[in-house]
């Protein structure tokens, strides 16, 4: 039996979906926008909404798929998440998944035939832009204090680890602004496809 948040968890996931301009797609519906995307992002349990915000924007942008890997630290309906992302929530596929693990088994990752999943952490010497991407391609972001874990990490369907460089001393980046260098990197090497 479903616990009462385990309730209001899925009425609130329904009541996104079923907005006319909703966010939250779900996998496998016709309103699907664009089902053979450059790119995926992903981002691993998101905890700052004006991250994801931005991300959809910066996704409309360059035409990937944004996908969200539950637990999120934030209700969709933040009003910081849709002021960031401005009017570009409908022109952006944006999917949740119930955790990583399901996200990377849906995209097709790790089979023969499925996209290369780039993990971006501070522990690497890959470069980004080192890294020859392809159409279809996921790049894998953790959540905002800690990065990807160790566990996600280690993922067997991972490609690789990318980092982005920057001066010695600085901890990391803002979540937005590496999915923006990663993807826009990504998109680059793909030609700028559709522009």
């Amino acid at each position: 039996m479903m616990s009462e948040a385990d309730v209001n968890s899925v009425r609130d996931l329904k009541s996104v979906h079923d907005r006319a301009h909703g966010i939250a797609r779900a996998l496998g519906e016709d309103t699907i926008r664009n089902p053979n995307p450059p790119l995926h992002v992903v981002f691993d349990q998101p905890v700052i909404p004006p991250n994801t915000g931005n991300a959809i924007r910066m996704c409309a942008g360059v035409g990937a798929h944004l996908h969200l890997c539950e637990p999120l630290g934030f209700n969709l309906e933040e009003k910081n998440l849709r002021r960031a992302g401005l009017d570009y929530h409908d022109l952006v596929d944006v999917t949740i998944h119930p955790s990583l693990d399901e996200c990377l088994t849906t995209l097709g990752a790790g089979a023969p035939d499925g996209p290369k999943v780039y993990a971006f952490t501070s522990h690497t010497s890959v470069r980004v832009d080192t890294v020859p991407y392809q159409w279809g391609d996921v790049l894998l972001f953790g959540c905002e204090p800690t990065g990807l874990s160790a566990e996600a990490l280690a993922d067997p369907r991972i490609t690789s680890h990318v980092r982005i460089p920057m001066l010695p001393g600085r901890r990391s980046m803002n979540l937005s602004n590496a999915a923006a260098v990663g993807a826009y990197e990504a998109w680059r090497q793909l030609g700028y496809q559709g522009v």
